[in-house]
């Protein structure tokens, strides 16, 4: 007998349609940085991601390596002007980190109807009678314009400087962690939630304090070869994202383990990590699990507290 979906069907359009406000408080950070998804009524989700870093340093071996190459008998690629000087450009480690905050915020337009984003304005260091560098070259303003002209093509954005959040922080009578890198709502989504709350108002007690944490996936990318030679001199292949139709960091299930996430393919199998980063099994077949789908993300819960 197969199942049966009970349902209210509307037979004729509605005289009015209302959807509640939904706003996406953001506390940007350069090692974790905070995402509250509110209402008027009530908080749905307080994230703490971590900041996406690194990207710039592995450009910067990327090109290290490849200038070796080309003193060496082994495929590389010749010399080139550079096609992107005296253009409008974004550094490839700026863009991977406010990149990464719009892909958080794609992901919850998902699960949320988002109406408006409210961030926390942050600046670089100025620097004395370098009027052009502040407005036009600094890394981190050039990201930030970026990701406020991505937010304003979908939703409505409001922006609020630091000493504003400590004012809105001070007068709901929160406080802030000085550990700025633990696990905790007081951590930095207290700033997020507070952005969220001037923006969509309500009552001014936080009513969801539980925390959920995010971290990028990080992938070994195919590269040539390794950067240090082993015994012999010989340089072995690395990095890589796929195999046999299998793509790293998807979601299986597995029949011994449960939800697991492939990270690798060695000489025994594939290696399994469980969802938390531990791993479980180096040696797994493809006949031992059902293929779910590929994540995004790495997900942990963080500490809940009652403010």
């Amino acid at each position: 007998m197969g199942s049966w979906v009970f349902c209210i069907r509307l037979n004729r359009e509605p005289s009015k349609r209302f959807k509640q406000e939904i706003v996406v408080g953001i506390d940007p950070g350069s090692k974790k940085e905070g995402f509250t998804v509110k209402s008027e009524a009530h908080t749905y989700l307080n994230i703490q991601a971590d900041a996406h870093t690194g990207v710039g340093k592995k450009v910067e071996k990327r090109s290290r390596l490849r200038r070796g190459r080309r003193s060496r008998k082994c495929p590389n690629r010749k010399q080139r002007t550079n096609r992107m000087a005296n253009k409008a450009r974004m550094p490839a480690g700026t863009r991977a980190r406010w990149d990464w905050k719009l892909r958080i915020l794609h992901w919850l337009s998902k699960l949320y109807p988002l109406t408006h984003v409210c961030v926390e304005d942050i600046k670089a260091r100025t620097q004395q009678y370098q009027k052009k560098w502040n407005t036009s070259f600094s890394p981190l303003e050039v990201g930030k314009q970026w990701f406020y002209a991505e937010i304003e093509k979908r939703w409505q954005l409001f922006t609020l400087q630091g000493w504003e959040t400590k004012e809105i922080r001070d007068r709901l009578g929160l406080k802030k962690s000085a550990q700025k890198l633990s696990e905790t709502f007081e951590a930095h989504c207290v700033d997020s939630w507070c952005l969220a709350h001037h923006t969509i108002g309500g009552v001014s007690v936080p009513d969801n304090t539980a925390l959920m944490c995010v971290s990028p996936i990080p992938i070994a990318r195919r590269e040539l070869h390794r950067q240090n030679p082993e015994k012999g001199g010989k340089r072995p292949r690395y990095g890589g994202t796929t195999q046999n139709g299998l793509v790293k960091n998807t979601l299986v299930k597995h029949i011994k383990y449960g939800l697991t996430r492939i990270s690798g393919f060695g000489k025994r199998g594939i290696s399994l990590y469980d969802l938390g980063g531990s791993r479980v099994c180096q040696n797994a077949k493809t006949s031992d699990f059902k293929v779910l789908r590929r994540l995004n993300f790495t997900y942990r819960s963080g500490f809940s507290s009652q403010v």
